[in-house]
């Protein structure tokens, strides 16, 4: 949308921008929470080890961190029994290669068998608050109503068909629900689990350079290079340096193909994404595959760059350039963290410092989501129902020629989408997504990504069970679909789209 949206200048209504802000809020706090419990949580939880775990004892450890109302010894019993009911029937699932018994787990069985008990919590919380994007967008996930210019769904307090007062308070009924687990469970838990791993604040740094778009525009027409202007900062932290934050400048971005498998006419030179290509050029292994060759090319990423720097994107990114810009709830949270581990800012240079920046992340926004939706029913009721700009969809009435950046941040970093429009059609569009600036290959200069950055130096225990590696990259949360591409071995062409007049 922000890519249309900047080409051809339009600026969308306050509703409009109120509904982006809360969407996009409570799908970086459910997404958050799900990769906390059940994409990364059994990287340092041992579920095996909670079936000898003491549930009196796992009582008392829960209502010592929380008072969350789900801590009684007769409950973690019965987790307790669903875990060996489970372990008895044979049919583990997605639970079947896991490293149980792995010598780098560390919590006590009643840390695990609680944070399995949240793990099964998690999933219908998750489910639960997520229907405020049914409410707002139609469906989860792929929401419906987001359209060049504004939204489509309609705000009118007097149609049952619109936002109105019934769906406003739906929307706050969820959001304390959300709120009150990020309180009681989430960042307890994270604080609980953490003081057993804290050597991982001093392991899978990697870059030690960070970038963030910024995001949650707070005004109309917003700039985003203004700190006043959105509510998560753009710039970029460079060089492990936390006295300053660079203002950050779109044209700096480059994407090489050095090391990847695609075609430049020069592939030792980084091009703008306005400028990009992208036309496939697969020289890797073939069936049956063997080992890929890394001095040559070796990814479907390719090597995004700012400034010819390597750049870690994410919740970390965002979080520690928020700090430093001087956010006051996340300069809160951040400080209250660190001053609950005993350990210093740097410590978040870590596998284990993303974790706690997407605590913190999570618990910033809970606390905006009610206060976003108050300002959105506040304004209804003043009389304002606009969700959309007029715009002129005749393309002729556009410019022959126009370019956009449409910036964001998604839960996983930052998210950007280029568009040049020219006669009335697409010429080119390009995106690069958050996984693409991580997880990328190394460019013309052999400069490495952030994930394998990250993973020098890491201790590994034992090589056939390699939980220290899945536990530095499933700290970014990686998210590889939008690398997977589908390609005859020969390489013939499977499928084209053509654009019709």
């Amino acid at each position: 949308m922000r890519a249309v949206e900047d080409a051809l200048g339009i600026q969308i209504p306050k509703n409009a921008r109120l509904i982006r802000n809360i969407i996009e809020a409570i799908q970086y706090i459910q997404d958050h929470v799900i990769h906390f419990y059940h994409l990364h949580a059994l990287d340092w939880v041992d579920i095996v080890s909670a079936l000898s775990a003491d549930p009196k004892a796992t009582s008392e450890l829960a209502q010592s961190i929380s008072d969350y109302e789900k801590s009684s010894e007769d409950y973690f019993r019965g987790v307790q029994q669903r875990i060996q009911s489970f372990v008895d029937s044979g049919q583990l699932g997605l639970f079947g290669n896991a490293y149980w018994g792995h010598p780098a787990y560390k919590l006590p069985a009643e840390a695990n068998l609680m944070a399995v008990a949240h793990y099964l919590e998690a999933l219908e919380w998750q489910r639960e608050v997520i229907k405020a994007h049914a409410i707002l967008g139609a469906k989860n996930p792929h929401l419906q109503t987001y359209l060049v210019g504004g939204m489509a769904i309609p705000v009118d307090p007097n149609s049952q068909a619109a936002i109105n007062a019934d769906k406003i308070a739906q929307l706050l009924d969820l959001f304390r629900k959300a709120k009150d687990f990020v309180d009681k469970v989430y960042v307890p838990d994270v604080l609980a689990v953490a003081p057993f791993y804290l050597e991982w604040a001093g392991l899978g740094e990697g870059l030690g350079n960070f970038m963030s778009y910024g995001d949650f525009p707070l005004i109309e027409g917003a700039d985003p290079n203004n700190l006043e202007h959105l509510f998560i900062p753009r710039g970029l932290i460079l060089n492990r340096d936390l006295s300053q934050v660079v203002p950050l400048d779109g044209e700096k971005i480059t994407e090489y193909v050095t090391h990847s498998w695609f075609n430049y006419e020069d592939e030792n030179v980084g091009l703008h994404p306005s400028e990009g290509t992208t036309n496939p050029n697969y020289t890797g292994p073939k069936p049956p595959y063997e080992f890929l060759d890394t001095e040559g090319k070796y990814s479907w990423l390719k090597a995004p760059r700012y400034d010819d720097n390597s750049v870690e994107v994410g919740p970390l990114a965002r979080m520690l350039i928020a700090y430093v810009s001087g956010h006051k709830r996340v300069q809160f949270y951040v400080d209250f963290v660190l001053g609950k581990l005993g350990a210093p800012a740097t410590a978040l240079f870590s596998t284990l410092g993303r974790v706690a920046a997407r605590c913190v992340e999570t618990a910033v926004l809970a606390e905006q989501l009610i206060p976003w939706t108050m300002e959105l029913a506040a304004n209804i009721g003043s009389g304002d129902l606009k969700i959309h700009e007029n715009v002129h969809w005749d393309p002729s009435t556009w410019p022959a020629e126009a370019k956009g950046w449409g910036w964001t941040e998604a839960p996983r970093g930052a998210l950007g989408h280029w568009i040049h429009i020219k006669d009335g059609k697409i010429a080119n569009y390009q995106a690069i997504v958050p996984s693409t600036w991580n997880g990328s290959p190394r460019d013309a200069q052999g400069l490495a990504g952030a994930y394998e950055a990250a993973l020098v130096g890491t201790p590994v225990a034992d090589p056939e069970q390699p939980v220290e590696i899945l536990r530095t990259i499933h700290s970014f949360d990686p998210c590889m679909a939008c690398a997977v591409h589908v390609l005859d071995p020969e390489g013939k062409e499977i499928t084209k789209v053509i654009v019709m007049d």
